[in-house]
């Protein structure tokens, strides 16, 4: 029977078959203080999707979009309440991948720990590319040049001290904080009539053009999806919080202000903008929230949205090559990956992970300018569905780990609600969510590359379970727990 274990020694991760020689450290630093996990909790579910891409779901859905979001909020909410359950018991950078391999087997966190990481990989080069196109109509010259250079920058901001990346990610998200506190306030005033440059904009648009259900209820659905991608980001905080030095406390508060940060800057930005801006407009294509600065009558709109775009882009771009990394280390840690990406140098930063991660990145940011556009998007569709993986696995996880936790006693700060039929209730909806994409002509071809590059991963994860035991037996997956050691 499989048991959990726990004695007070130094966080860390180890490879649990093999030894490092005297001069490899394997140690990830506490440098994140707890003013910069508060705000990389609180910006990372802001991103380039709630400035600009929300207008997609707007334009599907008409004002009835605002049900998709706040279904997919209640849902997020679930599944960062099931991780912080798992994460105040058992912090590590691994977060749920370290978590499905020790409930469910080695093939799992191998699994969805190497497709998390390649979902990280493929969003550093969509984000580097809208902000080269950014710079490049600002200043002129290549986009290629400016994407690449970007890379690069917070490349080696990653790679000095985790505190360099935590102080960036840290005014980063705070600018997009007050960016989206102005806009609602400025939204509000002009709904009620109180913006002197503005006219009275009231509620009429939520009824109007076609009634609140302009393009039924299927519609909703279908606006559902775009929701459900906005929020990716949420679980980062359990995997940074791991290099803080009050791991559980800092998840902890974080998971208590995710029902507060959803329903702020996601539910009432876009109910600002569906109320200001008539769901059919053309203008809606420019971005959501650019047409809503426009219909205020604020200078300078279009502008003013470049800067916040540009601002978010970099912050994801500094989000995903920490993530990718951490992942990858926790990975490597676990045998799972290259040993050297375990290793790490200065104060605990595992430069092999980084340079490792942001150089696939590179790549295949570099093949963008290179293949034909059709290609290019064949690559970025096989991490379409990862996000929903994620999403069902944390659940699936949290499931059998909290029996084994009440088995054990251990009893984390954080609890899911209503154990175990929220977390049932999550599962189902997910996996629904996953067989309407299937269905959905738009989304098929990611169903179907994320389908495939799922099976050859888990296949190689099982492969490796069978082909050495010994190591699958004994992981030590917990970074934070003190050392948590499964053991037969």
């Amino acid at each position: 029977m499989t048991s959990f274990t726990a004695t007070s020694t130094r966080r860390r991760v180890r490879h649990a078959a093999s030894s490092s020689s005297p001069r490899e450290d394997t140690h990830l630093g506490n440098g994140l203080s707890s003013r910069q996990i508060t705000m990389i909790s609180i910006g990372g579910v802001i991103g380039a999707g709630l400035f600009v891409g929300s207008s997609n779901a707007i334009m599907t859905a008409g004002p009835a979009v605002l049900l998709a979001y706040l279904v997919a909020a209640g849902i997020i909410i679930l599944v960062m309440k099931m991780l912080g359950e798992m994460a105040t018991a058992f912090p590590t950078t691994g977060s749920f991948s370290s978590y499905a391999d020790c409930t469910l087997g080695r093939w799992a966190g191998f699994t969805i720990g190497w497709l998390y990481w390649w979902f990280y990989v493929l969003l550093v080069p969509i984000e580097s590319i809208v902000a080269g196109n950014i710079l490049a109509s600002w200043f002129g010259g290549p986009s290629a040049l400016y994407s690449v250079g970007m890379i690069a920058i917070l490349t080696l901001c990653n790679s000095l001290h985790v505190k360099m990346f935590g102080e960036a990610e840290y005014w980063l998200s705070l600018f997009k904080v007050i960016a989206i506190c102005l806009f609602i306030i400025l939204g509000a005033l002009a709904i009620l009539g109180w913006l002197p440059f503005s006219p009275a904009q009231g509620l009429h648009n939520l009824t109007e053009h076609g009634g609140f259900f302009p393009q039924g209820g299927v519609s909703v659905v279908t606006a559902l999806l775009v929701a459900m991608f906005s929020f990716q980001g949420t679980e980062i905080v359990t995997i940074a919080a791991a290099e803080s030095d009050n791991p559980r406390g800092n998840v902890r508060k974080a998971i208590r202000s995710v029902v507060w940060r959803l329903g702020l800057f996601y539910i009432g930005s876009i109910f600002v903008v569906v109320c200001i801006v008539p769901w059919n407009t053309p203008e809606l294509a420019q971005g959501s929230y650019q047409a809503a600065l426009k219909a205020m009558n604020i200078p300078y709109a279009a502008g003013i949205m470049s800067v916040v775009v540009l601002v978010s882009v970099v912050s994801c771009l500094n989000s995903a090559i920490y993530t990718g990394s951490r992942m990858s280390f926790s990975l490597a840690s676990r045998g799972d990956a290259p040993k050297r990406w375990a290793m790490t140098h200065g104060e605990g930063v595992p430069r092999w992970a980084i340079f490792s991660t942001s150089g696939v990145s590179l790549v295949i940011t570099l093949l963008n300018f290179v293949v034909p556009e059709g290609a290019f998007n064949i690559l970025l569709s096989t991490s379409g569905a990862i996000a929903l993986l994620m999403y069902l696995v944390i659940a699936i996880t949290q499931l059998k780990m909290r029996v084994m936790n009440d088995r054990h006693g251990i009893t984390p700060p954080v609890r899911m609600w209503a154990f175990p039929y929220l977390t049932w209730l999550a599962i189902l909806t997910i996996a629904a969510i996953l067989g309407l994409m299937s269905f959905l002509p738009g989304h098929r071809l990611e169903v179907i590359a994320t389908l495939v590059i799922t099976c050859v991963t888990a296949c190689v994860g099982y492969w490796l379970q069978k082909r050495q035991p010994e190591v699958s037996a004994k992981r030590h997956v917990f970074l934070g727990a003190d050392e948590a050691v499964l053991a037969d």
